[in-house]
């Protein structure tokens, strides 16, 4: 696998990976009601994603490269569906609410993985961490009362599930480190293509949308690659703690991006997702200079 080891490099990369991320929103907004035609949306976006990922395993690795599907293993299969429940619920959120409250929700994923390493794995939290998951909890119930409504209310629970399905995919990669990431990225993509491929059929729908919202189904499916692999390029010479905060540009971005009138979204954010968010930012932004600090410590030592 393609790596940058020159961390001058790869903060660049990993930056830009954001950005591409951050355009995901603001195309889900150009769609043509894509509520109405949600499992099309999934089964298009998902097959996008296996098909880029398995080009991408087929010119990193070789022919061979299939025979990673049967090493991913229970870890794999777990994170996989995890993954692929994620990104149907974000589908769902994001036609649901605006893209501020999703995108917040997803913020939020450093904690819900610390959460649930510490259930299934036995990983200690540190007092800082709690401080942490509970700034962050304040943000969440900040934006949840602005939620009310049953439409906002159901988008709200599908971020933040979408957030737990990304955390469960970051968690069985800890529980085995060995998993083929790429590989279960893909299987995550496979996996939407056949629920959605479930509940077209039983549901006697068609499983393509118009020309255009096709295309654009497929363009977010791209953006989402593109940027999974720009982030894996560039990560493995980035502190976990950078990480998060980089991770961050494709929340602000994605809310920029909805808002700014050159685009003719205008999506502007309540005052109570504003507040909200800037609880998650504080937590996000304690959590990874508590990280920062703690591995300094430790190389000190």
């Amino acid at each position: 696998m393609i790596e940058v080891k020159n961390p001058k490099i790869a903060v660049p990369v990993v930056l830009f990976a954001g950005i591409l991320w951050s355009f995901g929103a603001l195309i889900v907004r150009y769609m043509q009601d894509p509520h109405l035609v949600p499992w099309q949306y999934i089964f298009s976006r998902g097959l996008t994603i296996f098909i880029i990922l398995n080009l991408y395993l087929y010119f990193d690795e070789g022919k061979e490269f299939y025979k990673n599907y049967f090493k991913i293993g229970l870890s794999g299969v777990v994170g996989g569906s995890g993954l692929g429940i994620a990104m149907i619920c974000f589908i769902y959120s994001i036609t649901m609410t605006t893209a501020a409250v999703t995108l917040l929700c997803l913020a939020a994923m450093p904690f819900f993985t610390a959460l649930l390493a510490f259930l299934f794995l036995r990983e200690t939290i540190s007092i800082n961490v709690w401080i942490s998951i509970i700034i962050a909890t304040v943000g969440l119930t900040i934006i949840a009362i602005d939620n009310t409504e049953k439409a906002s209310l159901l988008g709200l629970i599908f971020g933040i599930t979408s957030s737990i399905g990304f955390s469960v995919y970051s968690v069985t990669l800890r529980w085995r480190k060995d998993t083929p990431k790429f590989t279960t990225v893909a299987f995550a993509g496979f996996f939407c293509v056949v629920f959605a491929t479930i509940m077209i059929l039983s549901n006697g729908l068609v499983f393509f949308s118009s020309s255009y919202n096709s295309a654009m189904f497929s363009l977010h499916g791209t953006v989402v690659c593109l940027g999974l692999i720009l982030y894996s390029i560039g990560s493995k010479a980035i502190p976990a703690a950078e990480l998060t905060l980089l991770s961050l540009t494709e929340v602000i971005g994605g809310i920029f991006w909805v808002w700014l009138p050159l685009f003719g979204i205008n999506e502007i954010p309540t005052t109570n997702t504003i507040v909200g968010g800037f609880f998650l930012f504080i937590s996000i932004t304690y959590y990874s200079l508590v990280m920062r600090w703690n591995k300094r410590h430790i190389a000190l030592n």
